[in-house]
């Protein structure tokens, strides 16, 4: 059972023996009892004038980590963000003549656990500055790429989007642009167009997997798939495209506004998709297509087609200054934790008024590591972490994966 255990502790017999003056009264300090995570670490906030401080220790039993691997794009956690931490910040005119803004790369933090689940099937990819887009009036800047995938019979199509969905995003986006809203929403449908087609031709490799039970299952991991919510961020604009029941929440002013809507089989417009099709959908230990899946759109799936689809549905939502930040999540998440929850959870840790964190060398026990990527914030990682807490202090029976965006523009609430 796992759950989140909270005491006061008075301070030992060795910090009393302390002289103190006649003002200072006797402190005590909140703990948070271990718990069990990605990434054994314990994040001790530093000390603001005598404020309480917060321990969390975090410990490895429970879930398994993602393997680290080296990216191009990792990001080290520090007061002004780079790339690989040599990357120089620059503005003006290109070798072309096309202007090209400053570079702010968003902060960011994420969690991914395998919690209950005996495997650990979610995946995340977080790409940092994935390319640039030139619009109409010549001016480019950065696009960044967020993506969660929770995969189901195994874990490899969740790896197979994880390696190669932003890789595909980069080339679509490359040959299509994305200046119009129409652009972007043929430029998502044909990213997972191509994903799903992937899937279907890739073989598994038990040399390559060596935890991969889809051999125990169809020879062509037939019943294998992942849902996948991705994020794309841009100067103006946040397009969110989603196939599944994974999910994006942008918590814009204190309100907590879904980017997504999970594609359920009971939905009315995917249950009446799914009929017409010719298929059904069984309520067994909830709504189910043909009583085996319980999402409606996935990538991969192939002995469910054509009722379970891989085309998603795009959102694109012009940015505000009073946006404050994004969520992605796993369905571990947001079968037990609320929209409006998620949301005061992030902004608590966001708002929290901390120095900036040190940076972080790669065998820092601080880092959190996945998808070859660093946590690149302290306070967007706590969100991260909290919301994964909480998940689990609720019972949630999946595994749980979370990323936070910090999209503030001076990364300040």
């Amino acid at each position: 059972m796992a759950g989140v255990c909270c005491g006061v502790v008075p301070e030992s017999e060795t910090a009393a023996a302390v002289e103190q003056t006649s003002k200072s009264s006797r402190r005590r300090r909140m703990e948070v009892r271990p718990f069990k995570f990605v990434a054994d670490a314990a994040v001790q906030p530093p000390s603001e004038n005598g404020r309480k401080r917060q321990k969390l220790d975090l410990d490895l039993d429970l879930v398994r980590p993602a393997s680290p691997r080296d990216c191009d794009n990792a990001v080290e956690s520090s007061g002004t963000n780079k790339v690989n931490g040599d990357q120089e910040i620059n503005e003006g005119l290109n070798s072309n003549g096309i202007v090209e803004l400053e570079k702010e790369f968003p902060k960011f933090g994420f969690t991914s656990v395998c919690g209950r689940r005996r495997d650990m099937e979610d995946a995340v990819s977080i790409h940092p500055s994935l390319c640039k887009l030139t619009s109409e009036a010549q001016i480019s800047s950065d696009i960044h790429f967020f993506a969660v995938f929770d995969g189901h019979g195994c874990s490899h199509v969740a790896m197979k989007c994880r390696d190669r969905f932003h890789e595909i995003v980069k080339e679509e986006i490359e040959a299509c642009g994305g200046e119009k809203a129409v652009e972007w929403k043929r430029t998502m449908g044909r990213s997972f167009e191509r994903m799903d087609k992937e899937v279907q031709q890739s073989t598994v490799d038990s040399v390559e997997n060596p935890n991969c039970r889809c051999e125990l299952q169809t020879p062509q991991c037939d019943a294998v798939g992942s849902t996948a919510v991705v994020a794309v961020v841009t100067q103006d604009k946040i397009i969110v495209a989603n196939c599944g029941d994974s999910r994006a929440v942008l918590c814009q002013n204190g309100v907590a506004l879904p980017l997504s809507d999970d594609h359920k089989p009971d939905r009315p417009d995917e249950l009446l998709r799914i009929e017409e099709a010719g298929g059904r959908v069984i309520y067994w230990d909830g709504a189910r297509v043909l009583g085996v899946l319980a999402m409606s759109r996935a990538i991969g799936d192939n002995y469910l087609k054509p009722f379970v689809i891989p085309e998603p549905e795009v959102t694109i939502t012009e940015r505000s200054r009073k946006d404050e930040c994004l969520i992605l999540g796993s369905d571990g998440l947001w079968d037990v934790v609320t929209n409006e929850t998620a949301c005061g959870v992030a902004r608590m840790c966001l708002r929290a008024q901390k120095p900036a964190s040190p940076p972080m060398s790669p065998d820092s026990d601080a880092v959190v590591r996945g998808a070859g990527v660093e946590s690149s914030d302290k306070a967007c990682w706590d969100a991260s972490i909290l919301l994964t807490k909480l998940a689990l202090a609720r019972h949630s029976t999946d595994n749980v994966s979370v990323v936070v965006v910090d999209l503030k523009e001076n990364q300040q609430l």
